[in-house]
């Protein structure tokens, strides 16, 4: 009796993946003209696990629908959970209206995570394009905590045009640190803009790193992803040394559903973050 009575009650500990812990809006920050940032705080007692940088939520919106949100803040306080999304659909739209107080529901954290592990001792290569640098904040909250785990760090960040950057002040912040090389480029320069005008995968081959003991970590459209590890791979990086995250329609987020099968894999529990060697025969196909 006492055995099953112990069994039950470690059951009982392990929180539902498919039940929603309620969170309490903090804020609402305004990043772009479509973008924006949710930080958020337990709503009681109960909240999900620590996540590691690259990993997802899913947030629900009561009433409306639920959606699967990278994880954009601080690995290291986790008591505060932060997203940044786009408001391209019914809930991300319902999302962007919502004010300090008010109450969602997220299950979570899920995926697999960037692999900071692995890159220690190692040059870190981050490029990101547009929506692409939230999944890749974590990463770098990471990297500027522990600097001295790390050889050379190097952020390459694309944005379609200089209205659309994201996290601004942190870019700025990056950019003045002496151990840490930023570059910055868009697609169509507006304004004032007298930075890097092109793709951001011109910006590789400028990049101090070195190819032979690097780790790259890569996130954005697919298409961005593709020539960037071309890239990399003409720099001399190893195709094994090179990750990327990959978005698909998650609905359950723990490989029920199928909706996210990605060939043998599914993207909401064997990703969102693969080694290119691992994908590379699927990727650039649309339905698998």
């Amino acid at each position: 009796m006492a055995r099953t009575e112990t069994v039950e009650a470690n059951m009982a500990a392990v929180p539902d993946p498919m039940i929603p812990i309620p969170y309490r809006i903090q804020t609402v920050q305004r990043e772009t003209d479509d973008t924006f940032t949710l930080t958020l705080t337990a709503a009681s007692s109960e909240q999900i696990a620590p996540f590691q940088a690259g990993q997802f939520n899913m947030l629900y919106i009561f009433g409306v629908g639920e959606v699967p949100i990278s994880i954009s803040g601080d690995p290291s306080t986790p008591e505060k959970l932060v997203h940044t999304t786009r408001a391209v659909g019914t809930v991300t739209q319902a999302m962007q209206k919502l004010k300090p107080g008010n109450v969602i529901g997220i299950r979570g954290p899920f995926g697999s995570h960037w692999p900071l592990e692995e890159a220690r001792g190692n040059d870190v290569v981050v490029i990101a394009g547009g929506i692409g640098l939230a999944p890749l904040r974590p990463v770098l909250y990471t990297l500027v905590k522990y600097r001295e785990r790390f050889g050379k760090v190097v952020l390459l960040y694309g944005s379609r045009t200089p209205e659309d950057i994201l996290f601004r002040r942190e870019l700025e912040k990056w950019r003045q640190r002496f151990d840490m090389e930023v570059y910055i480029t868009v697609d169509r320069a507006t304004g004032n803009w007298r930075g890097n005008v092109g793709v951001v995968t011109k910006l590789i081959p400028r990049a101090p790193f070195d190819p032979y003991s690097c780790v790259a970590m890569v996130c954005g459209p697919e298409i961005m992803m593709y020539y960037s590890v071309l890239s990399l791979r003409d720099q001399g990086v190893p195709t094994e040394s090179i990750y990327i995250s990959m978005e698909r329609n998650m609905k359950c987020a723990i490989g029920f559903c199928g909706h996210c099968q990605y060939g043998p894999a599914f993207i909401c529990k064997d990703g969102p973050v693969f080694r290119f060697d691992q994908v590379e025969h699927l990727f650039n196909k649309r339905e698998i």
